[in-house]
Formats: structure tokens, sequence, C-alpha cells
């Protein structure tokens, strides 16, 4: 069925989360979560706000890393929040405590989770530079030892390098989705994006409704990730270095110009939809079939209360 021209356009975005959605709104931001034993619990959450704290990062560029930075915080805040609301009651199974894990608990006592999380998070951060930065350049350095002629020209270095970066995040998306609690997060984000659609096409939010919408969403983070991810190879061309460890540093240190490129170019595409929007936003567009997957109704349900919840009265949501 074709669907009619958007009649509007809102700022109310989401975040899918575990059994769960996360819909924030320009006056507030809200988590619904699925419950065990069937009912929805709600729970408004502080974002961190920094582009209303601080006039400066209002400022092109710069609120693309502000969103980003708020972003991730509050993000990892609601998951861990819907993480605990969805597996209230749930009986944990009983394990034998290894030996490393006696010795934390009698040392650290409740602060080993939290140790535990810091130190997964840096090797985390650790292995996605060496991955997604260090890797692609290095593999560039040796295919160019064999073929001489890809140093004639650093367009040659910037695609290859980005094109590997795209290639080993869509392998790892794709890896997320044989996990079945990732996959169901995956439709929760499908609701998300049905849910805002919905909205923005001025019919009443049922699930009906939501459920004959389009999932694939021009403001979604993972077509956000996807431009950085092709800004990165514009900014690689005017990287004249080729050394693994100088030129990979320097695009960590460029990393905050990347994401507010990226940023405003998923913010054109949000506001605009003409041809070149759409061009602009059909990778991450296509990226999303990986990201999110048709909902069940019930899931459909949580991402309607999060969304009532979060709409303002007097329309300031509404992008003119």
């Amino acid at each position: 069925m074709k669907k009619e021209k958007t009649k509007l356009i809102t700022s109310i975005g989401g975040q899918a989360l575990m059994e769960g959605i996360m819909m924030r709104g320009p006056k507030k931001s809200t988590i619904a979560v699925r419950k065990p034993d069937g009912t929805i619990e709600m729970q408004e959450i502080e974002p961190l706000n920094l582009t209303k704290k601080y006039k400066l990062l209002r400022l092109p560029i710069l609120r693309g890393v502000a969103a980003m930075i708020d972003s991730l915080v509050t993000g990892e805040k609601a998951l861990m929040i819907s993480a605990d609301k969805a597996l209230e009651g749930e009986e944990a199974p009983e394990e034998e405590l290894s030996g490393f894990d006696k010795w934390l608990n009698d040392h650290l006592g409740e602060k080993a989770v939290k140790v535990i999380m810091i130190i997964a998070t840096v090797i985390a951060v650790i292995f996605s530079v060496a991955v997604f930065y260090y890797l692609p350049t290095l593999l560039f350095n040796l295919t160019a030892g064999v073929f001489p002629f890809l140093n004639d020209a650093m367009i040659w270095r910037s695609v290859f390098e980005g094109i590997i970066r795209i290639i080993l995040f869509l392998i790892y998306m794709c890896l997320c989705t044989l996990n079945k609690d990732v996959k169901r997060v995956f439709q929760y984000h499908g609701a998300e994006h049905k849910t805002i659609f919905c909205y923005e096409y001025g019919l009443d939010l049922t699930v009906e409704n939501v459920r004959r919408q389009c999932r694939f969403h021009p403001r979604c983070g993972t077509s956000f990730l996807v431009l950085m991810l092709i800004v990165g190879i514009i900014i690689g061309l005017f990287i004249p270095f080729t050394g693994v460890i100088l030129r990979s540093t320097i695009k960590i240190l460029l990393l905050p110009l990347t994401v507010g490129v990226g940023y405003e170019l998923i913010r054109l595409c949000g506001r605009h939809d003409n041809i070149l929007t759409r061009i602009i936003a059909a990778p991450g567009v296509w990226m999303q079939h990986i990201t999110t997957k048709e909902p069940e109704d019930d899931m459909i349900e949580v991402a309607i209360e999060a969304m009532k919840d979060v709409i303002p009265e007097n329309g300031e949501d509404i992008i003119k």
C-alpha cells in the first residue's frame, strides 16, 4: 500500500532497550518496559541535555558531539534500567563461583560488578579502536606492498580503509542478530520507528495503525553510524600520512569532526524529504534491514505507551 506524504516531522526520537523502549521528547524522556508478568512499567529518565546547559554546544558540529555523548550516557543508563525491570522477579541460576569470582567478591563486594564493567568497557574500546582504525590501515599497507600502484593516489587508501570498516561493521551487526535477546531488541527498534512514523502521519496511535508503517526511519542511530563511516572516508582523503600508528591516531583525534558532520547530515535527512536527502540516507536505511525487525503486537503496545508519555500538548515537538 502506497503511503501518503508525511504531514509533519517530529523531534521525538527513541532507543530500543531490553524488552522496552525509551522515547525522548522535547520536555521529558520516558522508558517503557514489558515486565515478566506482562504489565508495562513506565519510568521517566533525565538526559544530560548538554546543548540546553551550554550554549556553545548548540553550534553546528559541536552539537553533534554533544548529542553523541548524551545518547551514549543516557542510552546506557536506560538499558541498565530496562534490564533490571525486564528481569525483575526472575531468579538467577545458581552457579558455583570460580576462584577469581570469589576473590572479587571477598575484596570488592558490591563494587565487583562496577569494576568488571569498567574493565570490560576499556577492553571493548581498545579492541574497537584496533579493529576499526588500525586494522584497515595495516591491511592497506600490506596490500599496497603487493600492488604498488595503489600508493599513487590517496583516494585508493581512504576508500579501501572505509570499505573495510563498513564490512567489519556489517559482519558485527549480522553476528548480533544470531543472539535471540539482541534480535528482540531489534524488533523493539522496529516498533519504535513504526510508532514515530504513525505519529508523524497524524494517525491514532493504535497497534493496527502502527503495524502498517515502515520500520526504516531516516533519523535512526544506525543511519548515523553509517554516515560517520562514509564521512570518515572523505576525511581520510586529507590525511597525508601512511604509517599505521600515525594515520590511525590522527583519525581518532578527528573523530569529533566525523561525529559532528555525520550528525548534521542525519539532522538534514530528518528535517527534509527530497532526492538529495534520500540519497544521503539510503546507505543507513539499507543497514536498517539488519538492525530493525518486524515487531510483535505486544512490543508495539510498549512503544505506543512510551510515545504517548512524551508528546507535548503544545506541539513543541513539531519541526517547522
